[in-house]
């Protein structure tokens, strides 16, 4: 069984189905309410885990109820939850999330890692290096700064979700051989990274690798949710790398699956069609 480490944020996401956006001062009802564990390492592992992998997510939770909640969800979908910050008693971060029935589109407000924690930042538990070692791909979304330099300096494959800057990655770029980035994230293509790709929602996916370069085509879906099609991606794409494809074959394999995960609403509900 592949077996992969995710190093990130978790969050917990409450998503609102809506007819249309809400207006300044207005109250509307929601089509549908939905309420899961989020943030790009977590919804990686999720998509690993459901593609067949062992999926270890390494955060800072708590024991907050909510984080419990979060954690339970997690373990409901198949990935093993290493929290190193159990003894915390605030809330987690929560994503408040509105998606639009008609089109998929949604926004989402929220805290990232670095000021939810900055008071008491999470410390890479004791485990961790050989928990990295043992696995096959280790993908870091650079949320938790000194949790992604302890494992991206102990992994051997290492994936960077690139959602975008933040100051760790001036350390955490030599010790990555992935970086898969968004659209939003500066001059992805000249990054000293062996091999890069850049998605840009429902257009082709533009990479650099060893000294040449291409696009892979998106499948075209009916789009009913766009929330965590990035995560998918890269789920799938540190799936794909375990099972023997090269670095074009991996993103093809993690198009398609952002692409279905683009035509099922909910966060959860496109799993059932992996």
């Amino acid at each position: 069984m592949s077996r992969g480490v995710f190093v990130g944020i978790a969050t917990v996401d409450v998503v609102h189905r809506l007819e249309r956006l809400v207006g300044p001062n207005e109250k509307v009802t929601a089509l549908g309410q939905e309420i899961s564990a989020g943030g790009p390492a977590a919804n990686a592992a999720v998509t690993f885990a459901r593609l067949g992998g062992h999926a270890t997510l390494v955060t800072a939770l708590g024991g907050h109820p909510l984080a419990r909640y979060a954690a339970d969800e997690l373990a409901q979908h198949g990935v093993t939850v290493v929290d190193a910050a159990p003894d915390v008693t605030a809330p987690p971060p929560v994503s408040a999330i509105q998606v639009i029935d008609a089109t998929g589109d949604r926004q989402v407000s929220s805290v990232n890692a670095g000021a939810h924690w900055a008071a008491n930042p999470a410390e890479p538990p004791a485990g961790l290096p050989a928990l990295v070692a043992a696995a096959d791909v280790v993908l870091v979304d650079g949320h938790h700064p000194r949790l992604a330099l302890a494992a991206a300096r102990a992994g051997s494959t290492v994936v960077l979700d690139g959602g975008s800057w933040k100051p760790v990655l001036t350390e955490l770029l030599p010790h990555v051989d992935y970086a898969v980035c968004s659209a939003v994230f500066p001059d992805a293509e000249s990054l000293d990274v062996t091999h890069v790709a850049v998605t840009r929602g429902p257009d082709p996916v533009s990479w650099w690798s060893e000294g040449r370069s291409g696009r892979i085509p998106v499948p075209s879906v009916d789009v009913r949710d766009t929330l965590g099609a990035g995560d998918a991606f890269h789920g799938a794409f540190a799936y794909a790398l375990t099972r023997g494809a090269s670095f074009e074959e991996a993103l093809e394999h993690g198009a398609r699956i952002a692409a279905l995960r683009c035509s099922v609403a909910g966060p959860r509900a496109w799993l059932e069609q992996l």
